[in-house]
């Protein structure tokens, strides 16, 4: 009787001290500062990939990385900056681009679209701002694929101008992650 007593007191005490941690890390998630993003929310403690597959707004940017083999990349140490296009953006390509773009023969080329959306380091949107005034105006900033990005602002917004001239808008800026800071914009940009 005293065996039963006794293992029933140490399961007792162990589904506590199990639930008094699942509650501590629940509260201590629930204590970070999180921007929603794609109707998810995206943690700070979380690495790039773990937040963006969450994203409802960024399976199409997902499924390429994935194409592209980029995750092991994006979740590494980083920091990273990246500039992460919609579905919509993804949708502005003409038809037929990303279907072509995902097959194996094309991963070298898409892993250089990819990685052009990419800095090292963490820029946040002030540090970007920043470096637009400083520069009169634009900013331009080598990228993980090596081609240039410009910024400059307009109408308040950080706006991106790719080396083949096409321009897309930051939409969410600064959503932290572990290992660096997204930044969503609504169209994909494009090296030469």
């Amino acid at each position: 009787m005293k065996s039963k007593t006794f293992t029933a007191a140490v399961f007792s005490i162990a589904l506590m001290a199990g639930t008094t941690s699942i509650f501590a890390q629940s509260k201590m998630t629930n204590e970070e500062k999180t921007v929603r993003v794609g109707g998810a929310a995206m943690y700070p403690s979380k690495n790039i990939v773990e937040n963006a597959v969450n994203s409802k707004d960024h399976t199409t940017l997902v499924a390429a990385v994935k194409a592209a083999s980029l995750v092991e990349t994006l979740q590494g140490e980083g920091p990273f900056t990246v500039f992460a296009p919609t579905n919509a953006a993804f949708n502005k390509l003409p038809e037929g681009t990303l279907e072509t773009l995902v097959k194996p023969e094309n991963k070298a080329k898409l892993q250089s679209i990819l990685t052009y959306h990419v800095l090292a380091g963490n820029h946040s949107v002030a540090a970007i701002e920043k470096d637009i005034n400083e520069g009169n105006g634009k900013a331009t900033y080598t990228t993980v694929n090596g081609g240039t990005l410009t910024a400059m602002m307009k109408a308040k917004k950080v706006v991106l101008m790719a080396e083949n001239g096409g321009m897309a808008t930051v939409t969410i800026a600064d959503v932290n992650q572990s290992n660096g800071v997204i930044h969503v914009i609504d169209s994909i940009v494009l090296p030469k």
